[in-house]
């Protein structure tokens, strides 16, 4: 007998829920209005929450809240007023990216379950335990592993009583989830904000390798690899799709439940994808699954394939045969979307209503008679009524003292006064204690919580003194301006260096004004690697852009500075890393707005640092970027790709986009912006916030001309911290955008 692995859906708004739990599903995740990563999502509202809580629930299916966006400190006040109803529903679980929000859940809420989100792009032992020390109990492991990497993953998580989500259908992203900002830069909408407008899919110019869709991925399809998930001991497969309609979640949830049907108790995995291809897809791929990254995993179209595999399944060839092709999927979808929807209409997410009894005379307690269709009980008051009060017990007072039972799977739909005596009172507090009674009784035994005000967090003073200026190279080549400045000097670690630990180790040995800097993705032995580094070198500080390097730190006892890429965008993640890792400083993301900028504040004993200058990385990318760019003699990557090879070239969109597809040596691919990001107003908008600025002077060939030399640009920033001279970088670097400063998430 197989260990049984959960089965959860997407849910899009309530159709799409119905349609999961119609099909099957052993779980559904799905977002309201407000703070969840699918913003274009029809979503729920939080009066339909209850409701759907009640109706999965009745059918063996739990129901997971998606929080997984970063927040700015203006929200925070409407956050705690969704997290204070929150609580008090029979939620499964709740989605989380945001640190602050991590810390905020853990510190207050406790009672709700955390789900780490894959927009925190976890692909190491150390962000494992990282997620643990905030409490999570489960996380959504990258999209990018394969099978050897999951299991390992799944093994610690197990070890700290974690369990493990993969992604088994759906979309594929070119980009680790999390860390991707093309489609923050281009247009305002943050992926991380749920915005991802999907640039990555946009139609280029063709390119010189003859593709049009040139950063287009097939869809994710692990339905013949289930034997070796449940081998991995993954805990639940997730069906993407929060944005497809009920009758696409109907279609693949009920194959799916078919497929772990057959596993679990025939010991059988069907290799039939038939079903699959006849909802939306763009073709499909278990490429990253197997470990077999290769060309064949991109497609040159983004739209609908379902036809053209039809076509092709048939041997049809002519355009007629592709139009009865399209004819045939049609019908089909017709059929499908008007059964299904026949049998979600007969679901209801109607909350129980309730007749409420109550009763009493002066000198007695008052009882409260609750009966439902499901259920019936009594509570009592401790005290006697008495014939002196505020307010005599009418109909307007009880209900209005009794209102917090409508914001649960029940609603009072009658209230019964016949049989209590007029003219009796009972001190608030008992009302109080009866109110929490009920619905300890209504909420399965769950202690009903009292409201959370926003904690104030104890800021720093302003800073005083002149903040302090920092380079970042990632080139033994500009070790020489170690010697041409006071400037604090970063230095890139390459995102595989497991060959080459020894020599990483020697170089800051002998360099020791140099600090490390980690990258955001380090999978792997390169992980294993880079903790060794740690181990060894034992620096005196260092800035990682990965979690995982960040929980290595902590126990270390190495103090570290937490890099842009971990998206801090509020005052209680800064909190957060300081309180759990004794983090000591931390970069804070340059997505967001001087307007969502102002909300930060510091707490005691912390720096905080700003890019003020670097080229912009839009994505990083595990799949051979160059495949469809300018070709490659290579059809998949191996072993020696990484370490190896290094290329640029730039592909460009149909509204005259440019972004530079870059691959360095050591490094994974990347696309960057055609221009790089230049913020001096930074400077006088924020006077007293900021411990230290940073700006990027590696080899990354962009757009951006530099009219001197790299000690000229030390200086010109120097200058600029120290009010020496006022001369604008904006002349001497150009052209540039600090778009997202104005704009923000």
């Amino acid at each position: 007998m197989q260990q049984k692995i959960e089965l959860l859906a997407p849910g899009g708004d309530i159709d799409s829920i119905k349609a999961a739990i119609l099909a099957g599903a052993d779980a559904v995740y799905c977002g309201l209005d407000k703070f969840n990563a699918r913003n274009r999502a029809a979503n729920i509202s939080f009066a339909d929450l209850n409701g759907i809580l009640r109706l999965a629930h009745k059918n063996n299916c739990q129901v997971f809240l998606t929080l997984n966006i970063i927040i700015v400190d203006n929200e925070i006040p409407a956050l705690f007023g969704l997290l204070n109803k929150i609580v008090n529903t029979s939620i499964d679980g709740v989605i989380v990216q945001d640190l602050g929000l991590f810390y905020l859940l853990s510190k207050y809420f406790k009672s709700l379950k955390i789900h780490a989100s894959t927009q925190l792009t976890t692909h190491n032992h150390g962000q494992i335990q990282f997620l643990h020390k905030l409490n999570a109990t489960r996380v959504n492991l990258s999209r990018e592993l394969n099978h050897n990497e999951i299991k390992a993953l799944t093994a610690v998580a197990h070890q700290n009583n974690m369990l493990t989500e993969v992604f088994v259908h759906g979309s594929n992203c070119i980009s680790f989830s999390g860390i991707c900002y093309m489609s923050s830069l281009h247009g305002g909408n943050s992926g991380n904000r749920g915005r991802c407008s999907q640039p990555c899919r946009d139609q280029y110019k063709t390119t010189l390798a003859g593709k049009d869709f040139p950063l287009n991925l097939k869809d994710n399809s692990a339905f013949s690899d289930l034997r070796e998930l449940s081998d991995a001991g993954v805990d639940s497969v997730k069906i993407e799709g929060r944005i497809k309609k009920f009758h696409y979640v109907f279609s693949v949830v009920d194959t799916w439940r078919k497929q772990l049907n057959s596993f679990f108790n025939n010991d059988k995995v069907s290799t039939d994808k038939s079903a699959l291809h006849k909802v939306f897809n763009r073709d499909f791929t278990n490429a990253y699954l197997t470990g077999n990254i290769s060309a064949d995993m991109f497609i040159d179209n983004p739209r609908d394939n379902s036809a053209l595999h039809l076509s092709e399944a048939e041997g049809f060839t002519t355009d007629q045969k592709l139009e009865k092709a399209k004819g045939d999927i049609y019908d089909e979808r017709t059929e499908l979307i008007t059964s299904v929807e026949n049998k979600i209409k007969l679901l209801s997410i109607a909350k129980a209503p309730l007749l409420v009894a109550i009763s009493g005379e002066y000198g007695t307690p008052l009882r409260v008679s609750v009966l439902s269709a499901e259920k019936s009980f009594e509570v009592f008051s401790e005290t006697n009524l008495v014939n002196v009060g505020t307010e005599p017990l009418n109909e307007e007072v009880l209900l209005k003292r009794l209102k917090a039972i409508n914001d649960t799977e029940y609603f009072i739909e009658r209230i019964d006064l016949d049989n209590l005596q007029n003219g009796v009172y009972l001190p608030f507090k008992e009302l109080t204690s009866i109110k929490r009674k009920l619905l300890f009784i209504l909420n399965d035994s769950r202690e009903f919580v009292d409201p959370v005000d926003v904690p104030v967090i104890n800021k720093k003073p302003g800073i005083k003194s002149k903040p302090t200026l920092a380079v970042l190279i990632s080139s033994q080549k500009d070790l020489w301006l170690c010697n041409e400045t006071s400037a604090t000097i970063y230095f890139q670690l390459p995102d595989s260096f497991k060959n080459e630990c020894r020599k990483y180790i020697d170089l800051f040995q002998k360099n020791d004004k140099l600090i490390p800097w980690f990258p955001s993705v380090i999978l792997g032995e390169d992980y294993i690697a880079a903790v060794e580094f740690l181990r060894l070198l034992q620096p005196g500080t260092i800035v990682t852009d990965n979690s995982g390097i960040a929980f290595e730190a902590f126990k270390l006892g190495i103090p570290w500075i937490a890099g842009p890429s971990l998206n801090i965008v509020n005052s209680f993640s800064l909190v957060c890393l300081k309180e759990n890792f004794n983090c000591s400083g931390a970069f804070i993301s340059n997505e967001i707005s001087k307007l969502q900028l102002k909300g930060i504040k510091c707490p005691e004993d912390f720096n905080l640092y700003y890019s003020i200058y670097h080229p912009v990385v839009l994505m990083t990318s595990r799949q051979c970027l160059f495949h469809q760019v300018t070709g490659c003699v290579k059809d998949g990557i191996d072993d020696a790709c990484i370490p190896g090879c290094g290329k640029s070239a730039s592909i460009t969109n149909l509204k005259e986009e440019t972004f530079i597809a870059e691959k360095s040596q050591g490094n994974y691919h990347r696309i960057y912006n055609n221009i790089n990001y230049l913020n001096s107003d930074i400077l006088t908008d924020f006077p007293d916030l900021f411990t230290g600025f940073m700006i990027d002077l590696r080899d990354i060939k962009t757009e951006t001309k530099i009219e001197t030399d790299k000690p000229g640009v030390i200086r010109i920033f120097e200058g600029l911290l120290s009010d020496d001279f006022k001369k604008e970088p904006e002349r001497i670097i150009y052209p540039t955008t600090n778009i997202q400063y104005s704009k923000g998430i």
